[in-house]
């Protein structure tokens, strides 16, 4: 059986979609909604290569295309931002998420991934923003809580965007990301280690599910700088860092007979500037888990 876990909120999961009004000017169509993501996506592929695009030229030419004001085209482009971000996936930072978008649009976004399905099977780059230097150390934060959840509204459009594409599915099968999460975090555990004059230590770290395989319930064996062992469970998204995960019936067991070592180490953003938090155990302290597969079997 494997479980879904996202964070906790006030009011348990699932939540209904709350869909907002149209604009202004009037609902968009289908075909104004390929159009414009399929602009999107134009210039998020410009902003993860580093080139130069103009948003304002690019705004125009949609205003030529569909007779739309600038302003309804910006805070459209801000709707598929919030509609990636539901998605796990990546969006241009420039234009910031912004939420009560129409249900036609997340299925516009899914159709351009059907257009272009290479996108969501992109393998991580050596040269990446995420590869690791022991000049850039993996940044290691506060875990998601209710103190600083996002307004209700956003985080139910959010969660109900990431069950309803099974986003959790989809992270858990790129087995491309997940290795090379944990190969970030092999490398951050032994440099850690290292820099505090453990190098003993560090030379003892092992990553368990590259040598052993997947049956151990945690992927890499580290330790604290006072030789307390460290097993760590690794899920990676280049989502944000409230994007759903699944955790199998064997690393939830290992978690509670191993708590005091025992740690899931949550890996967000990482296609762009990889972050991280820390959960120990009990996980049900910090998100809600819900069953979503049974084991069938005949009397």
């Amino acid at each position: 059986m494997k479980v879904f876990a996202y964070p906790l909120n006030d009011q348990n999961y699932p939540h209904p979609l709350i869909l907002g009004a149209s604009m202004p000017e009037g609902p968009w169509t289908d075909t104004e909604n390929d159009l414009i993501v399929e602009d999107y996506f134009a210039m998020l592929a410009a902003d993860v290569a580093g080139s130069r695009y103009n948003k304002a030229e690019r705004n125009r030419g949609v205003q030529a295309q569909l007779g739309r004001s600038r302003t309804s085209i910006e805070f459209k482009h801000q709707n598929i931002s919030a509609v990636l971000k539901g998605l796990g996936e990546d969006w241009i930072p420039g234009y910031k998420p912004a939420f009560n978008f129409q249900a036609s649009l997340v299925d516009a976004v899914m159709r351009w991934f059907m257009r272009n399905p290479a996108y969501l099977e992109r393998k991580p780059s050596a040269s990446s923003a995420y590869q690791f230097r022991e000049t850039e150390p993996l940044w290691i934060g506060p875990p998601p809580t209710l103190s600083n959840e996002p307004q209700p509204q956003e985080f139910e459009q959010m969660l109900r965007i990431a069950a309803k594409f099974d986003v959790a599915g989809r992270d858990e099968r790129n087995r491309a990301l997940g290795r090379a999460g944990e190969e970030l975090v092999l490398a951050h555990e032994r440099a850690t280690l290292s820099v505090v004059g453990r190098g003993d230590l560090a030379r003892k770290v092992r990553w368990i599910s590259d040598e052993e395989g997947d049956g151990a319930g945690y992927d890499i064996e580290s330790y604290t700088p006072s030789g307390k062992p460290r097993l760590l469970e690794i899920k990676t998204t280049n989502g944000w860092e409230r994007t759903p995960f699944y955790i199998s019936r064997n690393e939830l067991a290992v978690a509670e007979e191993r708590r005091e070592t025992w740690r899931l180490l949550r890996l967000w953003n990482f296609s762009r500037e990889p972050k991280a938090f820390e959960l120990a155990p009990p996980l049900s302290s910090h998100v809600t888990l819900t069953a979503t597969t049974f084991q069938a079997s005949f009397q």
